[in-house]
C-alpha cells in the first residue's frame, strides 16, 4: 500500500484550490500533475521535461502533450525558463495564480450557457472526429497570418544581426547562393518563436550563441538560416558552453620569451643581472 514514508509531493492548499477552479481539460491537468511530481516532488522549482518524457508520464500522445503544454504556457500556468538538453525545455509551475488567464473557447468544448464545461462534451480541445484535412487547413491559415516586423523591433534586429553574420560566413565559404533569397521577415518571426514559444528569453545568450555558431568551424556552414538556428538552439547552446569550459580548463603554456623580455627590463632598470629570478 502507498505510504507517505515512501515519498510525497508537498503542495500549498492555495495552489490546489485554484487549480480546481481552472478550466483544464484532462490532458492539461495530467501535465500539471506531472510538472508538480517532477519539480515539487523533488523539492525543486523547475526541471528539464521533454515532450517524450511528459507523454510517457501522462499516458497522452506526444502530439497531445505538445498542443496542451502550449495551451498551458499561453495561459501562464506553466512557464518556460530556459532550454534543456536535446531540444527539450526547462519548465516550472507558475504558482502566482493571479497571472493565469482563461482559455479561449474552442469548438465543442463549452456550452452555450456560459463558460461551464458540459458534462456530455469531451474535454479534449479537438474531437477525435476532426479530419486531417481540417488540421491542414488550420495550419495553412496560421501560415497566412504571418506577422510583419518593423526594422527597429527587437526580433527584426536579431534577424538582421544574425543575417549579417551568416552572409559573411557564406561569402567566405562560397555558399552565398544558399542565403541570397533569405527573407528577414521570416527570420524575425523565427526569433519571435524562439523567444516567445520556446521560452529562450535571455537576449544575451541568444547573441552569444549567434557569435559562436557563426565562428565555429563545423556549425558556421551548417546553420545558415534562422529556422535552423531555432531548431538547433538547445544543442548549440550546450555545445557552446562545453566549448567554453574546455577552453577555460586548457592551461595556457608560458611563453619562454616572456622571461627574456622581463630580464631585459630588469637590466634596463639598472639591476644586477645575476640577481634576476629566472624561476617565475
Amino acid at each position: 500500500m502507498p505510504q507517505i514514508e515512501d515519498g510525497y509531493t508537498r503542495l500549498a492548499n492555495e495552489i490546489l484550490e485554484n487549480t480546481m477552479k481552472a478550466s483544464l481539460n484532462g490532458t492539461q491537468f495530467r501535465i500539471v500533475l506531472a510538472v508538480w511530481r517532477y519539480t515539487y516532488g523533488f523539492q525543486r522549482k523547475e526541471h528539464d521535461l521533454s515532450l517524450s518524457f511528459l507523454s510517457k508520464a501522462t499516458g497522452a500522445s506526444k502530439s497531445q502533450v505538445d498542443r496542451e503544454l502550449s495551451a498551458l504556457i499561453d495561459r501562464k500556468i506553466i512557464t518556460i525558463v530556459g532550454a534543456g538538453g536535446r531540444g527539450s525545455r526547462v519548465v516550472t509551475f507558475n504558482k502566482n495564480h493571479a497571472e493565469w488567464t482563461e482559455c479561449t473557447p474552442r469548438r465543442g468544448l463549452y456550452s452555450t450557457l456560459g463558460t461551464e464545461v458540459s458534462s456530455t462534451v469531451s474535454t479534449e480541445p479537438y474531437s477525435t472526429s476532426s479530419t486531417k484535412k481540417e488540421k491542414i487547413k488550420e495550419k495553412n491559415k496560421d501560415t497566412r497570418q504571418s506577422k510583419k516586423y518593423a526594422e527597429d523591433s527587437t526580433y527584426f534586429k536579431m534577424a538582421d544581426y544574425f543575417h549579417s553574420k551568416v552572409v559573411a560566413v557564406a561569402e567566405a565559404e562560397g555558399l552565398t547562393h544558399l542565403i541570397i533569397k533569405s527573407d528577414k521577415q521570416k527570420w524575425a518571426d523565427d526569433f519571435r518563436k524562439l523567444f516567445e514559444k520556446d521560452g529562450v528569453q535571455d537576449k544575451h545568450l541568444i547573441r552569444d550563441v549567434i557569435d559562436w555558431v557563426t565562428s565555429d568551424p563545423f556549425w558556421k556552414v551548417n546553420v545558415l538560416s534562422a529556422k535552423k538556428f531555432r531548431d538547433k538552439f538547445g544543442e548549440l547552446a550546450l555545445k557552446m558552453k562545453a566549448a567554453q569550459k574546455t577552453k577555460e580548463r586548457t592551461p595556457v603554456k608560458p611563453d619562454p620569451r616572456d622571461r627574456e623580455i622581463a630580464f631585459q627590463r630588469w637590466i634596463a632598470e639598472g639591476n644586477d643581472p645575476d640577481e634576476f629570478d629566472w624561476g617565475n
